[in-house]
């Protein structure tokens, strides 16, 4: 008899618990579609750096000495940190509020996946408004550049222009919103920046992040080529997933 109880009682708490999920997911439903038929695209970059270098300088053909010690120290010590800040517009072309709570990233190098990470941080994309939302990006680029040394090294940070972009660098992003406890994330990556061409270094595909949750050499899927990007059409069905 006890037994019994019990079982129903269990069984009562999952129903319950069922129903909160399936009550709070009808109540954002909305808002979940919307996420996905938000457009992204990007604002600006800011703050790049490459062991401790701002690019800027490099860009303006301002590099010192001092900022050539300061690659050479990088490889010497095995440490080239990577480190920029990425401001994305998301503009919501619907009637009603989208929500955001969570965005995955993933980096490409020479056009090739090598750090993701995620940022927690709540978003409310107003109706018919865009909202830019910051996302910070960090990893380590030592073993890219490992086997190929300071110039190659070097030739990197050259290629960045004066507004933070470079030809070897891509950014990718998956916008998620969490309900009832659940991650439901938007069906692909969407790409931010797109790395247009490749270098003769060594592209392993291991690095270490410290922007948030991040994991290295995971495989992500691409998302739509360009600087604005939006997610119409895609299945909020099967498409979606449940963390």
């Amino acid at each position: 008899m006890k037994k019994s109880l019990i079982a129903v009682t269990v069984a009562g708490s999952l129903m319950l618990g069922s129903c909160t999920f399936l009550d709070n997911l009808a109540k954002n439903v909305s808002s979940i579609a919307n996420l996905v038929n938000c457009e992204y695209s990007l604002k600006n970059v800011s703050n790049v750096t490459v062991a401790g270098v701002n690019v800027k300088n490099v860009a303006n053909g301002n590099i010192s000495a001092t900022d050539v010690v300061m690659l050479v120290s990088a490889i010497t010590s095995k440490s080239v940190p990577l480190g920029l800040n990425v401001n994305i517009d998301v503009k919501n072309p619907t009637e009603n509020n989208a929500l955001l709570t969570m965005m995955d990233w993933a980096l490409d190098v020479a056009q090739n996946e090598f750090a993701t990470g995620n940022t927690n941080q709540n978003y409310t994309i107003g109706a018919s408004k865009t909202t830019t939302v910051p996302l910070g990006v960090s990893t380590d680029l030592y073993s890219f550049f490992s086997k190929s040394g300071i110039e190659a090294l070097k030739s990197f940070a050259s290629s960045f222009n004066s507004e933070g972009k470079s030809s070897q660098l891509g950014l990718r992003i998956r916008p998620s919103v969490s309900v009832a406890g659940q991650t439901i994330k938007t069906p692909n990556y969407i790409q931010i920046l797109k790395p247009t061409t490749s270098t003769t270094t060594n592209t392993s595909n291991s690095g270490s992040t410290n922007s948030g949750s991040t994991n290295s050499g995971s495989n992500g899927s691409n998302g739509s080529n360009g600087g604005s990007t939006s997610g119409n059409g895609m299945n909020l069905g099967g498409g979606i997933k449940l963390k």
